[in-house]
């Protein structure tokens, strides 16, 4: 896709993306595609999908307690918990507040660990990784942020996504549903959103800005980036996601680089 040349641009060292269809078609590619970088908080998506495995494996449920008092499972992956961001510490009452929680995820991946008997990296690699054949992905070390992955096996990921094979598509259709509408919360690198919308560990585009989408991402667009430069969105009304990642942190490139990217790519998507 011409469009993805964009990233020659780009004030990074290396970068590749690409451009996958609901079908599962690569639409395009650029740069090295089989180059692994560290995913940062675009880890939580593949952590989350672990656990949704989990829970139509019988081995937890949604609505059962985990994290702080009064929390359950649904409130962490939908940072709706209370936890601190960065702290096994509560802030608010689960279910009034959007706090952002890499603790969160941390609570997680113990949760599920307990429920299972298995280390949650090597449930994250049975549960999904190796179903998909992600060959190239490692999680060793916190589930909210020590994934690292290459373009090609995020590209399966973003695949299963629109047509899910590991899980009931009505379970993924509930992942990407706004848990708590109405919750206000800041989204790091933004600021505070009056509504915040999360999923089941995927963050929803709604009527958010800014946002590190595009203009034209349809508020049904969700996914997550990281701040190591990485991004995944899924716009089901376009029918198609994209996966960039690269070696330069999250800072002012990404927010002047990322949307009009994505808006070239919408727009190439719709021409076609």
């Amino acid at each position: 896709m011409e469009s993805l040349r964009q990233i020659e641009n780009w004030p990074v060292g290396n970068a590749a993306a690409a451009v996958v269809r609901a079908d599962g078609t690569v639409a395009g590619s650029y740069g090295p595609t089989a180059r692994p970088f560290p995913l940062a908080s675009v880890t939580k998506p593949l952590a989350a999908y672990a656990v949704l495995v989990a829970y139509e494996e019988g081995a937890i449920e949604l609505d059962e307690p985990a994290g702080p008092e009064g929390s359950t499972v649904r409130h962490l992956l939908s940072h709706s918990s209370g936890l601190a961001a960065d702290e096994n510490r509560a802030t608010s009452a689960p279910g009034t507040r959007r706090v952002y929680s890499n603790a969160g995820f941390q609570a997680l991946g113990d949760h599920i660990a307990k429920a299972t008997e298995i280390p949650f990296p090597d449930y994250l690699r049975q549960a999904v990784l190796e179903p998909l054949g992600m060959n190239s992905t490692t999680m060793d070390g916190s589930p909210a942020r020590d994934g690292v992955s290459t373009v090609d096996d995020m590209v399966r990921f973003a695949a299963e996504l629109q047509a899910p094979r590991l899980l009931d598509p009505r379970t993924v259709l509930e992942a990407m549903t706004v848990v708590h509408p109405g919750l206000a919360g800041i989204l790091p690198g933004y600021g505070r959103q009056k509504n915040n919308d999360w999923g089941l560990g995927f963050e929803i585009r709604d009527s958010k800005s800014p946002h590190w989408t595009g203009s034209s991402s349809s508020p049904r667009t969700f996914g997550h980036f990281g701040q190591s430069g990485t991004f995944l969105w899924v716009d089901p009304d376009a029918g198609a996601a994209c996966v960039a990642l690269s070696d330069r942190d999250f800072g002012p490139w990404a927010i002047e680089a990322w949307p009009p990217l994505t808006d070239a790519v919408l727009a190439e998507l719709r021409s076609a």
